[in-house]
């Protein structure tokens, strides 16, 4: 028997349908699958089963604009996965996109800690896949967003061995403290771990460092916060965070990094935490399919609360 082609795959997993005219989700997912009830297109956005450009989704009003292409899952909702801290986005016999959120681990540093591999190899066990999931990036445990998994131990090793050519957009954004002065820059220094495993980092290599790039963009600002878009040239421990404490704004929520020194207490001057997370969310990732070439682009909402603390002046 032949195999499936990613593309055949997706298609037996999913009814597409392309969007002809501004609606909203609900509106199409009514007249699209012909003429479903309300509630019952209700049950299927509730049940994760709608992505939006291949961006899941569970908003019943999410406006739609021609061009935008919407996908419904064919299979029912006990086979999907239904876990607080992760959200597939997509899924191929190859790899699977998801969005973590704040709270758990990439993957587990010990037998006793949950992590998103372990919810993935349950949600594949239960879905009777042979396959694992295999770890070749990560976030911290305190960082929400897009992830890219692999299945099998090939893939993972083409996205390990030719990552910076295989991923050639991804970037986060992040809510730092006060008002960040340029509208953009470059950050470079070496990044390394003390003995308390703090990440610090110096101008130059202090032996054993590693050598960091991050770009920034300056989105919106508020009176005492600034939006920033980071995109890295390189994708060390805490780069992000550490970087934002040296341009002298912390990412807000930032329990280890998120202080400045002060002339009476130089040690460290803790900032607030408005919406008790860390303020950082991987929002963008595009990469080439690491086995059939095609352009994967995915885009992940920014947070809510992100927005609303710089215009809002939510602190």
């Amino acid at each position: 028997m032949r195999n499936k082609t990613g593309e055949e795959y997706a298609r037996s997993k999913y009814r597409e349908f392309t969007v002809r005219e501004e609606t909203t989700l609900l509106d199409f997912l009514m007249t699209a699958m012909d003429g479903i009830s309300r509630n019952k297109a209700k049950d299927i956005l509730s049940g994760h089963g709608v992505t939006v450009d291949r961006r899941q989704t569970t908003r019943f009003d999410e406006p739609l604009q021609p061009g935008q292409v919407v996908r419904v899952t064919r299979h029912k909702g006990g086979t999907q996965l239904n876990n607080k801290y992760v959200s597939i986005v997509y899924e191929d016999p190859d790899l699977i996109v998801i969005e973590k959120a704040v709270g758990i681990l990439s993957m587990a540093a010990t037998a006793k800690q949950y992590s998103v591999k372990d919810v993935l190899d349950e949600y594949f066990e239960r879905r009777h896949f042979k396959c694992t999931a295999h770890v070749v990036h990560r976030l911290d445990r305190d960082t929400s967003g897009l992830m890219i998994y692999a299945k099998n131990i090939e893939t993972a090793q083409v996205l390990e061995d030719n990552w910076h050519d295989i991923v050639y957009d991804r970037r986060y954004v992040a809510v730092l403290d006060g008002i960040v002065e340029h509208e953009g820059g470059t950050i470079e220094s070496w990044l390394k771990d003390n003995k308390a495993y703090v990440t610090y980092s110096s101008p130059s290599d202090p032996g054993g460092g590693k050598y960091a790039v991050t770009h920034y963009h300056r989105l919106r600002t508020s009176d005492r916060a600034s939006l920033v878009e980071f995109k890295l040239d390189t994708g060390r421990k805490n780069q992000i965070r550490v970087h934002s404490q040296l341009m002298g704004h912390p990412i807000l929520g930032d329990r280890k990094y998120g202080y400045l020194p002060t002339p009476d207490h130089p040690e460290q001057r803790f900032l607030p935490d408005p919406v008790g997370r860390l303020c950082l969310h991987a929002y963008r990732l595009h990469f080439y399919h690491p086995r059939t070439g095609e352009r994967m682009v995915f885009d992940s909402p920014i947070p809510r609360e992100f927005n609303r603390l710089v215009i809002n002046n939510g602190i």
